[in-house]
């Protein structure tokens, strides 16, 4: 955002001072979430995300001071069930729409292995969300992601290490359901993306017997 401010500043579009009603009155404001690897920074303005910046960190730094958080170790890697839990530290506010549920079905069907939509999953309630939203006019009274994907993790039958792969799949479903073809910053697509890019970084993977043995399906 500064890196932006600069360059409009420098071209002459702006001026020093310069506002626009909506960050006047509503603000700009920056939070940084951090998740297994990495930090987020989201940027506001007026209440809407702008931008969002993955920073990956030294993974051995990281677990160390997030393991009794997240539940983790030095060999762990990040899981799509914690990615959709991630979402809703940088989107949880948002109402889901049908993007949002067809991405975590997407999400869902990933980390179980099974084509199949259990009953009661967090898969099951995003679709119940949209639904439900699709007929209520004001945003307060819809139901939100944090609603749905809180505790997401447990909600899943199985889980297992987010992929490119899985992201790939993810994505598409988001971005298929969107009238407008876009993914939401921050949302549940950013969320699997950025985990599968930092496991892909610290290359850390689950060994295939070890997933079995473990019960999660690839």
């Amino acid at each position: 955002m500064q890196s932006a401010a600069t360059a409009n500043k420098r071209s002459g579009f702006v001026q020093p001072g310069d506002t626009t009603d909506l960050a006047a009155d509503r603000g700009v404001t920056v939070a940084q979430t951090k998740v297994p690897g990495a930090r987020v920074t989201t940027e506001f303005v007026g209440g809407e995300v702008v931008g969002q910046y993955v920073e990956p960190r030294p993974v051995a730094a990281a677990m160390a001071t997030e393991a009794d958080v997240v539940g983790l170790n030095l060999q762990s890697a990040i899981t799509i069930g914690e990615a959709l839990e991630a979402t809703v530290q940088t989107a949880g506010n948002k109402p889901v729409d049908q993007s949002d549920a067809s991405a975590i079905q997407a999400a869902e069907v990933r980390a179980s292995g099974s084509n199949v939509v259990a009953p009661g999953g967090v898969a099951a309630s995003a679709q119940s969300a949209a639904d439900h939203n699709a007929n209520i006019e004001r945003d307060e009274d819809k139901i939100k992601l944090v609603d749905v994907l809180a505790g997401a993790t447990g909600k899943l039958h199985a889980d297992k290490a987010a992929t490119r792969q899985d992201a790939e799949g993810v994505t598409s479903a988001e971005l298929r359901n969107n009238p407008k073809l876009f993914t939401h910053p921050g949302g549940v697509a950013a969320s699997v993306t950025a985990a599968a890019r930092l496991n892909e970084k610290a290359d850390i993977h689950y060994d295939e017997n070890q997933q079995k043995e473990d019960g999660c399906v690839i």
